[in-house]
């Protein structure tokens, strides 16, 4: 038994010894005359060699090597690496993967859908063949079927080994029904209207005319964003607790499907005590508006948005303060049932830095539009606020359905990281339509959207709208990020009929294009700048006024305009809180009619409780002719929708039959929410309205002076139908003129398809 053990500790130690040369020869540092490669069959040596990193004549260590194995491993293009060497010779031996020859979709016969298929197989023809990569397609390639409806789809792939080291791909689908969603149902203690719920969520009810909307079709991927955009919203308004869980199941001949929203809203919380627990380092200065803002809160319903945008400002300040390796956080305390108390802490990053930032999945998009979206970058501090600002900023892009991201450690230094990014593409084209009438006529509106033209992130939209009394039709690109300055640039091509000449005695058809640029100057302080050409022809009636038929003819102006806009809105669709300010105003360059034009408008809402909403609107506008008087077309006439119980653009200064408008109009709006007048309708909403306009001032002839106020209060209801939004209200005219044409009653009711 001894003598084995020393045998055992004898070979044991030789072992090791061996182990301790070779690893030593291996570590050493060797220079290689020659460098060659075997098994290449289209790669070139030059091509091979310059992804491989290495180079002749130059110290080659195990590292070198390794690395060198890494990165060819990285461009797919090899199934098997070895390397071999021979004194001062050193062999790359490859085995090539198979490049993939074609790609061919079976079983499915809309063209639409073949095309979004194709935008994303075309990319992957003619590069090497990967399982992994084939599966993360096919399941590109499922999404994009389910989101058209198809969502119990199968996909058979099928590869076809070629004699020249090449397959085919075919992607055999069995599409099977579409799955329409028949009702929407929100249940349990819910404290709000099913109306409002449905405007929070992306999913809709599959309506016999919703024959182009995709929403209406089953998607898991969707009703889990709607599950975030529900929960989201709750906690927004104090609903710390929420709980929400969605479920769906087949009802009518296995082909529809009914959608449930459960929710639990709990009770709802409010801000009690809000400490932030600053570092020694840091000036009390810089958080001096921190401090302020957090006191005010006290008593304040809680809010996560409200949360999440004071740590944004103070992460910004402690960037600013070049503080990049620190990170802000708030811990929640619940108390007393229905209060919270709030602690924000400083927490100390690992001082690590970006050596690297991948980008995978962007089959279509191209990488320079997600990098652009990065706040941070390779070289820079790794900070984790920034990190999470650059991946929200590409998720608000709006042409991924999932992006995800992943920190890995670097081989060559422990400081440094590996940022890998994963985007999932969706279909970035749509189509739209929508049809309403009522009281003011009927409109008809159709258009095609691009979100992601050519993968380059650049947005176009085609619209044309049909009304009683005029056609538009409006072309646009815009690039929101035009060469990287964060500003965004426009082009708008438009064309617009008008005929009033029942009313006004005039029609105008205006043509022109425009380009301009928009950025966000301070928070939430928004600059946009536009220069314009347009040209003009202005007919009359033979009814008219002299004073329109002197204005008859052609029309050609350069215009520049601008618009400040201050939203402190808590949303910008059915906001219950905050308020809104807009300045705009246009300047002449060259016109035929040396016009300024100024308008401002400005909303106000308050909210008393969750289903009671106080708004005020106010709008003012002004037109002043600097040479002469201005053009008929372009006075001031009050929009229906700030005056109602009157007429659209029949109140105010009127030269013989004909309404003219004037050269200032201002109308203020205040507006009341009645909730649950109507116990056990949930799509059906109240609103009292008191609404007064004026319009004053002729510079062409004073004696047409018609400044009385004109104002009216009524009842006006939202209501959901099964055949789309029905909103109609009733008015009670308060002050008027006896010129003025009043309307008691409006009602519209329209839909999109």
């Amino acid at each position: 038994m001894k003598y084995l053990i020393k045998i055992i500790i004898k070979k044991f130690s030789l072992f090791l010894l061996f182990y301790f040369f070779l690893h030593n020869s291996i570590l050493k540092a060797e220079i290689y005359n020659e460098i060659t490669i075997a098994g290449n069959k289209r790669l070139s040596f030059e091509t091979i060699l310059m992804f491989s990193g290495l180079k002749n004549k130059i110290n080659i260590d195990s590292e070198d090597l390794n690395l060198a194995i890494k990165k060819l491993y990285e461009t797919d293009y090899f199934e098997d690496i070895e390397i071999v060497i021979n004194k001062d010779k050193l062999e790359i031996k490859v085995k090539e993967n198979p490049i993939i020859q074609t790609i061919s979709i079976k079983g499915i016969k809309n063209k639409s859908i073949i095309r979004q298929l194709e935008e994303i197989t075309k990319k992957s023809e003619k590069y090497p063949f990967l399982i992994s990569k084939v599966n993360d397609e096919k399941n590109l390639l499922s999404n994009i079927v389910r989101s058209n409806g198809f969502y119990f789809a199968e996909i058979n792939t099928k590869v076809i080994e070629n004699k020249n080291n090449s397959v085919d791909i075919i992607y055999d689908f069995n599409l099977g029904d579409r799955a329409v969603i028949k009702n929407i149902n929100f249940q349990g203690n819910k404290v709000f209207k099913d109306s409002k719920l449905r405007n929070i969520i992306k999913s809709e009810e599959g309506k016999f005319w919703k024959f182009i909307s995709s929403d209406k079709y089953l998607d898991e991927r969707k009703i889990q964003i709607d599950e975030n955009r529900l929960n989201e919203f709750y906690k927004n308004k104090g609903y710390y607790n929420v709980n929400i869980k969605s479920s769906y199941a087949k009802i009518i001949n296995n082909k529809f499907f009914e959608l449930n929203f459960n929710i639990d809203a709990g009770d709802k919380f409010f801000f009690n005590n809000i400490i932030l627990n600053l570092k020694d380092e840091f000036q009390n200065e810089n958080f001096k508006n921190i401090k302020k803002r957090l006191k005010k809160l006290k008593g304040e319903k809680y809010s996560k948005r409200i949360l999440d945008n004071v740590l944004d400002d103070i992460n910004k300040i402690t960037i600013q303060e070049e503080f990049v390796f620190l990170d802000a956080k708030y811990d929640l305390n619940i108390i007393e049932k229905n209060k919270i108390n709030v602690v924000l802490n400083f927490d100390d990053l690992e001082k690590i830095f970006v050596e690297q930032i991948n980008i995978f999945g962007n089959f279509i998009t191209e990488e320079k539009v997600i990098r652009n979206s990065l706040i941070v970058d390779e070289g820079d501090p790794f900070n984790q606020f920034l990190f999470n600002k650059s991946i929200s900023n590409i998720k608000s892009k709006g042409i991924f359905k999932n992006v995800q991201s992943k920190l890995k450690n670097s081989i060559d230094d422990p400081q440094k990281k590996i940022i890998d990014i994963t985007v999932e593409e969706k279909p970035t084209g749509e189509i739209f339509a929508g049809a309403g009438a009522g009281t003011a006529g009927a409109t008809i509106t159709a258009g095609i959207k691009e979100n992601n033209y050519l993968g380059k992130g650049i947005r176009l939209a085609t619209n044309l709208a049909f009304s009683q009394n005029q056609i538009k039709g409006r072309f646009s690109v815009i690039n929101p990020n035009f060469k990287n300055t964060d500003r965004s640039f426009n082009t708008t091509i438009e064309s617009i009929s008008t005929d009033t000449l029942e009313t006004s005695g005039f029609k105008t058809s205006r043509t022109g294009f425009s380009v301009g640029t928009g950025f966000e100057q301070y928070k939430d302080l928004f600059v946009n700048l536009d220069l314009s050409a347009y040209y003009e022809k202005l007919e009359t009636s033979s009814s008219a006024s002299n004073y329109k038929k002197k204005q008859e003819g052609d029309y050609l102006e350069n215009l520049l305009k601008y618009s400040l806009v201050l939203n402190k809105l808590d949303q910008n669709f059915q906001p219950t809180e905050g308020f809104k300010v807009r300045f705009e105003q246009v300047l002449p360059i060259y016109s035929d009619d040396l016009s300024l034009e100024n308008t401002i408008n400005y909303s106000n809402y308050i909210s008393v409780s969750d289903n009671l909403i106080l708004s005020t609107k106010f709008f003012a506008k002004a037109v002043n002719s600097i040479d002469d008087d201005v053009r008929v077309s372009r006075r001031v006439y009050i929009p229906s929708s700030k005056l109602r119980g009157f007429k659209p653009g029949e109140i105010g200064p009127k030269d013989g039959n004909e309404y003219v408008g004037g050269n200032y109009g201002s109308a203020i709006n205040f507006n009341t929410t009645l909730p649950n007048i109507f116990r056990g309708n949930e799509d059906l909403d109240l609103n009292l309205f008191l609404d007064a306009a004026t319009l004053r001032e002729v510079d062409y002839d004073s004696s047409l002076e018609s400044s009385e106020i004109r104002s009216a209060t009524g009842i006006a209801v939202n209501w959901f139908t099964v055949v789309g939004p029905l909103s109609f209200s009733y008015a009670i005219p308060l002050t008027s003129e006896p010129s003025d044409a009043t309307e008691s009653f409006r009602f519209r009711i329209g839909t999109s398809f």
